[in-house]
Parts: C-alpha cells; sequence; structure tokens
C-alpha cells in the first residue's frame, strides 16, 4: 500500500470513527487532572504515567508501553522529530477532517486494565471514540486539549503504589522533581548519560524554574563534583551555605550546560 492509499484509508476508518453513534457520555461527573509525571516501574521496568486530580491530589498511575511512554515524554519536553508518529498523525487527521478534541476523560478500571474516551466535535456535533488511555494522553498534549478522570475512578485513587510513590527531599525545596537516572530509564528514553539525576518536572516559579531547569535535564555535576544519584545530590546542598549560589552541569538534547541556583534561605 502507497503512503497516499495508508493516509487515505486512515483517513476514511477515522471519519467512519466519528459518524458511528456515540456511547454514554464520558463528561458525566469528571474531575480535571494533568500529567504529573513519567517514571519507570522498579520493579516491573514498566514505564509509568502519573496522572494527579487539580483539586484533591489524588494519584493515578497508569502502567503503559514503551512506544507510548517515549511519545509522551517527546511531548513533555518538546522534542520535535522530522517525521509525525502515530499520535501526530491522528491530531494532523483531526485537524484534517475539520474535527476538534475537546477533552480526553480516563473512565474506568476493569480488571487492571484502563479505559478511556475520546470526544470530539465536528460540524457542532459530538462523537466519543474508545481509546487506550496512553494514547488519549499523548493525543491531548499534542491538541492541547485537557484530560479529565471519572469521578469513580478518583475514588479509587489515592496514595501512589510503593516505590512511585514521591521520597521526600531536596526537590521539594527547590522547585524541581527528581529522580536517579537508572540504566533502565536512560535506554527507555534514549539518554546517553551513564547515572546521575533526572529533572522530571520543574515547578513554575520555584527556585529551579528561576535558575532555567528544565523537564528532562539529567544533573551530573555539583561545583565540579560529580553527581551519580539523589542521595549525594542531597548530600553536597546539605553542605552549602544558605543562601548561597551552586553550579550545576546538566546534560540537555545531549549537550553539557551549567545552570547557576540561588539556593533561597
Amino acid at each position: 500500500m502507497t503512503k497516499k492509499n495508508l493516509a487515505r484509508a486512515l483517513a476514511f476508518a477515522f471519519l467512519i470513527a466519528l459518524i458511528l453513534p456515540a456511547p454514554a457520555t464520558a463528561q458525566k461527573e469528571s474531575v480535571k487532572v494533568k500529567v504529573k509525571k513519567l517514571l519507570l516501574d522498579p520493579s516491573s521496568k514498566t514505564p509509568v504515567v502519573v496522572l494527579e486530580s487539580l483539586k484533591e491530589k489524588k494519584f493515578i498511575p497508569i502502567w503503559i508501553g514503551k512506544a507510548e511512554a517515549t511519545s509522551i515524554a517527546m511531548e513533555l519536553e518538546h522534542v520535535k522529530i522530522p517525521r509525525p508518529n502515530t499520535h501526530d498523525l491522528i491530531g494532523n487527521i483531526v485537524k484534517a477532517l475539520g474535527a476538534s478534541l475537546d477533552r480526553v476523560t480516563i473512565t474506568d478500571l476493569k480488571k487492571n486494565t484502563y479505559y478511556a474516551v475520546l470526544t470530539l466535535r465536528l460540524k457542532g456535533k459530538k462523537f466519543e471514540i474508545d481509546a487506550r488511555p496512553s494514547d488519549g494522553i499523548a493525543i491531548a498534549l499534542r491538541m492541547g486539549a485537557p484530560i479529565f478522570a471519572s469521578s469513580q475512578l478518583l475514588a479509587k485513587a489515592g496514595k501512589l503504589p510503593a516505590g512511585l510513590d514521591d521520597p521526600e527531599g531536596v526537590r521539594n525545596i527547590l522547585g524541581f522533581q527528581i529522580q536517579d537516572l537508572t540504566a533502565e530509564l536512560a535506554a527507555y528514553f534514549n539518554l546517553s548519560t551513564d547515572g546521575g539525576v533526572l529533572v522530571a518536572d520543574v515547578e513554575r516559579g520555584g527556585t529551579a524554574s528561576k535558575a532555567g531547569f528544565q523537564r528532562g535535564d539529567v544533573i551530573i555535576d555539583f561545583n565540579g563534583k560529580s553527581i551519580k544519584d539523589v542521595g549525594q545530590l542531597e548530600s553536597f546542598l546539605k553542605g552549602v551555605k544558605k543562601p548561597g549560589k551552586i553550579k550545576l552541569k546538566v546534560q540537555r538534547n545531549g549537550r553539557a550546560q551549567t545552570v547557576v541556583m540561588n539556593l533561597p534561605f
């Protein structure tokens, strides 16, 4: 099949999905959530996307495939690729057909499987399409659409399972979330550096944000001293007098850069 015929087939299949009768609405009693972080389950070595409700601060961890995790990570890190991947293609088809993505809703959890629905609009009509949550999240991030979770699903949520919960420590002080860059995590996300501390998220307006840290940075050096894990970074920070200024070397997009951070009181 030629690329042209493949594109036509995909567009036709998507159009058929749009005109099918919509299932029961996914918007009833749902709560807005955001992608809190993307990490690797230390026990199963499987990528996990963690959603957080904006009001109740509850977490929904969803175990996903490597391809979907990589696609979500690329969008979170604003990584541009020369050719569209599957989620880029779906977004392009939706736009080409004149439709819009209103929202993605994670609807239910049955037998350890999460379910989601894409809500689209075309010529004033609403259509709901069954989807995997990982695909829905990747598409929503690309199209700037909000992500919701049903209230019944959120009622099952709470603290993250052991091993996935956030360790207490420096990242809460400096306004970023950090985790050890393991060999498995580096391999999953095609990071070339060995060891270091991965910046999983940066709090807007925090110390790390003001210093210029970006999600996806890998901290490898603290004031000229090599950094291999979060424990080392915490240890070095405890020895710095506050307020003070430190230099952190990071790997960003395959290049080494230096970030100067002013430590608060």
